[in-house]
C-alpha cells in the first residue's frame, strides 16, 4: 500500500482511454495536481478532454513527447512503448514512470481496510478465458471476487471502489507488467510464450522477462505450463517468497507438484497430502467447454490457482461447470448440412491459430488479415495434415498462401482478392464449397483485423451472420 501524500503533487498522466482516464481522475481525486499528455488530437479526444478539463484536470492533445515542467511522477497508459521521447525525458529527470497496474497497486487498501490478494494470469494466449473461468471457480467458492485488468475493467475501481473483494482474479499483458515494478501477487501463472507484440518490446527475450514479471514476489504459487518450457524458466528465475512453490499444468498425466488429465478427468497433485502417492479428481473434461485442448490447458491453470488459494475441489468442478466462453473464441455457429462453423476470430497471432487449429480435424480454414510480422511457416506445416482446404482474406494473405505452397501444396486454396467487409460472406460460401459432412469450417485468422474490420469481434459477427444466411437459404 502506498503511504505517498497526493495532495498538490505534479502528476503527468501519458494517455487518454480506458486507463489513462480513470488514472486521471483517481489522482485528481487524491488532491494531485493532473497533466494529461495525449498523443492524438482528433474528435474523440477533444470530446474526453473537455470532459476532464471541466473536472479541473488539464489536457494537452497532440503532444505526447514533452514533459510538463515539474512533474514528480508518470503514469503511463500500457500501450505507450518504452521508447517514446517522454519517458527519456522522465528518466534524465529522475521521474519514475508507472502504470495503471503499478498505481492500482500502490493504492489497494488505502481506506484502512485489507487489501484482496490478486490471482494473476499473463500469457501470449488464453488470459482472458482463464481469468474469467477463475473468477466462476472463485465464486463457486463463495468468494466475493471480479475478474479485472486487461480483460477491460479497470484494477482501480476494484481496489478503490465500495465493493469489498475476497480476492481478484487479474488479467495483466506484458505492456502493463513492464510498467508494474513493485506488483507482488499472491500467486500467478504464465500460461504460454510465443513471438507477440515484438514491435513493442524489441525483442522475444525483452517480452519474456516483462511476461516473468508477474512471478515476482509471488507468496504461495507460480503456474507454469509444463509443454512450454520457456514458461518454468521464468519461474527459476524469479525472486519468490519463501516457500513458494513452482506448479505445473499438463494435458498428460501430472507428476507430483502439477495438475493434469487422467482417464476424461482434470486431476490434483500438487495441493494434495501426499504428492508422491495422491491426486485428487477436481473436474471432468466434459465440464470444460468446448473441450478443446488449448481450453482444457487454460481450465488447469485458473484450477490451480484457485487450489493454491484453498478452493475446494467441489467448486472447481462447479465453476468450471457454470463457465461459458466470450463470444468468438472457437466458439459453434451453427452446423449447415452436415459441416460445423466454428468462431475463433480472436485468433489474431499465429500461436493461437494453431492452438484452434489442433482441435479439428478435418478443416477447411478461414486465414488472413494483418499479419503484424508474423511468419506462417511452422503454423502451416504443423497444420497441413488437418487441412481440406484454406480460404485466405485481407491485407497479408499471400504470406499465408506462400507457406501452404511450401508445405501443403496438395490443399486447395481460394485466394479472395479483396479486403472488404463483403468478403466474408463471399469466404464462407467458398469453404461451403470446400467441405464436405463431418469436417468444420473454422474462422482462426493468424491475423490481426483492423485491414478489414474495426476489431476481432466484427470480423466475428460478420463471419457467424454469413453462416446464418447460409444455413436459413439451405433450410
Amino acid at each position: 500500500m502506498s503511504t505517498r501524500n497526493w495532495q498538490g503533487q505534479h502528476i503527468t498522466v501519458a494517455g487518454l482511454g480506458v486507463s489513462g482516464i480513470p488514472a486521471a481522475r483517481v489522482l485528481h481525486g487524491l488532491g494531485a495536481v493532473v497533466t494529461v499528455v495525449n498523443d492524438g488530437d482528433d474528435e474523440r479526444a477533444r470530446a474526453q478532454a473537455a470532459e476532464l478539463e471541466a473536472e479541473g484536470i488539464a489536457v494537452r492533445l497532440g503532444d505526447g513527447a514533452t514533459l510538463p515542467e515539474g512533474t514528480e511522477l508518470v503514469v503511463t497508459a500500457p500501450g505507450w512503448k518504452p521508447d517514446k521521447p517522454l519517458f527519456a525525458a522522465a528518466a534524465e529527470a529522475g521521474v519514475e514512470v508507472w502504470g495503471d497496474v503499478e498505481l492500482a497497486w500502490r493504492l489497494r487498501g488505502r481506506d484502512g481496510r485489507e487489501a484482496a490478494p490478486w490471482l494473476a494470469v499473463t500469457g501470449t494466449n488464453g488470459k482472458t478465458t482463464t481469468v474469467r473461468m477463475l473468477a466462476s471457480i472463485l465464486q463457486a467458492a463463495g468468494l466475493k471476487t471480479a475478474a479485472v485488468g486487461n480483460i477491460g475493467v479497470s484494477l482501480l475501481d476494484a481496489v478503490l471502489g465500495d465493493e469489498k473483494y475476497d480476492v481478484l482474479a487479474v488479467e495483466l499483458s506484458s505492456y502493463q507488467l513492464h510498467w508494474a515494478p513493485s506488483l507482488r501477487a499472491h500467486s500467478a501463472a504464465v500460461l504460454n510464450l510465443a513471438p507477440d507484440h515484438l514491435d513493442w518490446h524489441g525483442s522475444m527475450e525483452a517480452y519474456a522477462a516483462d511476461k516473468g514479471r508477474v512471478y515476482e514476489g509471488n507468496t504461495v504459487a507460480c503456474v507454469y505450463n509444463a509443454a512450454d518450457p520457456a514458461t518454468e524458466d521464468l519461474v527459476r528465475a524469479a525472486d519468490v517468497e519463501e516457500g513458494c512453490r513452482a506448479i505445473g499444468f499438463t494435458l498428460g498425466t501430472p507428476g507430483p507438484s502439477q495438475l493434469g488429465v487422467v482417464e476424461g478427468l482434470l486431476v490434483d497433485r500438487a495441493f494434495v497430502p501426499d504428492r508422491q502417492r495422491q491426486a485428487q479428481e477436481l473436474a471432468e473434461v466434459a465440464d470444460v467447454q468446448p473441450s478443446a485442448p488449448h481450453n482444457i490447458a487454460n481450465a488447469l491453470a485458473a484450477a490451480a490457482l484457485a487450489r493454491a488459494f484453498g478452493v475446494e475441489p467441489s467448486a472447481v468442478r462447479d465453476g468450471l461447470r457454470a463457465f461459458r466462453p466470450d463470444a468468438h473464441r472457437i466458439e459453434h455457429v451453427a452446423e449447415v448440412d452436415g459441416v460445423a462453423y466454428v468462431d475463433d476470430s480472436k485468433a489474431t497471432n499465429t500461436h493461437a491459430a494453431e492452438a484452434s487449429l489442433a482441435a479439428y480435424e478435418p478443416i477447411v480454414w478461414i486465414a488472413g488479415g494483418l499479419a503484424k510480422g508474423a511468419t506462417f511457416d511452422e503454423l502451416v506445416r504443423r497444420s497441413a495434415r488437418r487441412l481440406r482446404g484454406v480460404v485466405l482474406i485481407g491485407a497479408d494473405r499471400e504470406l499465408i498462401r506462400d507457406a501452404l505452397a511450401r508445405h501443403a501444396p496438395e490443399v486447395p486454396v481460394v485466394d479472395l482478392d479483396r479486403t472488404d467487409t463483403g468478403a466474408m460472406p463471399a469466404a464462407v460460401r467458398e469453404a461451403a464449397g470446400l467441405a464436405r459432412p463431418g469436417d468444420t469450417v473454422l474462422l482462426a485468422p493468424a491475423c490481426a483485423s483492423m485491414d478489414m474490420f474495426v476489431n476481432y469481434n466484427k470480423r466475428g459477427e460478420a463471419f457467424a451472420d454469413a453462416v446464418r444466411e447460409l444455413a436459413a437459404e439451405r433450410a
